[in-house]
């Protein structure tokens, strides 16, 4: 489902990706592990094409991010072409970015009826539905700063999934959450991967990771520095690095 190949991302002449390499097979659940400033976000909005890569190779569901290529050179995409690609990956960021002028049901239903333009009830009945499945049954009516930072986390991931998505990313969905309120947006993200869902999750829930991932991505100062199954990387480390690391967040 997405494929990186020596990617290389660069902010005002500081390299913050420096030649990924990442393989995210359709139905699997990827988790993006390292300290701040590692490159994770950055991997990912590149991924959704809300950052441009300057180098490297970049394909979701065996299609260029952002390009297209005619005969041996690459072309931008329109934004038009850019936005109908963005709206087949669901991306939920860690703090909600729900629209606040808009109630719940609103907030799920505005994408589908004016980028998807399905018919109106039936992004309702889809909406209802989904609120149900992240457990925000009878929610629909209250407005964002009517709901916990939880619950509001768990609309955003209703209203990335309203768009039916191929692929999911999380950035750090639970880290702007009290404790208490992880929990209950992490339940809704095991439900989503239990589906069949494909999904990548940068996150400091190494918990959730060891439980969840069928692939664990280590990432320190813009290369991966391990990967592999998350019962070895996490609980055997090889890198010095990592072990640091783990040592710091365990």
């Amino acid at each position: 489902m997405v494929e990186a190949r020596g990617v290389h991302k660069s902010y005002v002449g500081v390299e913050v990706l420096k030649g990924v390499d990442l393989t995210v097979e359709r139905g699997e659940v990827t988790c993006l592990i390292g300290p701040s400033g590692s490159g994770k976000s950055t991997l990912l909005r590149c991924i959704n094409h809300l950052e441009k890569h300057d180098a490297g190779e970049l394909r979701v569901d065996g299609q260029l991010v952002g390009y297209e290529a005619r005969g041996d050179k690459l072309y931008e995409l329109s934004d038009r072409r850019i936005c109908h690609e963005r709206s087949q990956i669901g991306m939920v960021f860690q703090r909600f970015n729900l629209f606040q002028n808009l109630n719940v049901l609103e907030n799920i239903t505005v994408g589908p009826t004016k980028v998807k333009e399905i018919n109106e009830e039936q992004a309702k009945k889809r909406a209802r539905e989904l609120l149900a499945r992240v457990g925000l049954e009878g929610k629909e009516k209250n407005y964002p700063t009517q709901l916990s930072g939880g619950q509001q986390q768990r609309v955003a991931i209703a209203r990335a999934l309203a768009m039916e998505p191929k692929l999911m990313l999380f950035d750090e969905p639970t880290s702007a959450l009290d404790p208490e309120l992880v929990g209950e947006v992490l339940d809704v993200m095991k439900d989503l991967a239990r589906s069949g869902m494909t999904m990548i999750v940068v996150t400091h829930e190494m918990g959730f990771a060891k439980e969840v991932a069928d692939t664990v991505y280590f990432l320190d100062q813009g290369v991966i520095e391990e990967s592999g199954d998350p019962k070895t990387v996490l609980t055997s480390p090889s890198s010095p690095r990592l072990q640091g690391f783990l040592s710091k967040v365990l």
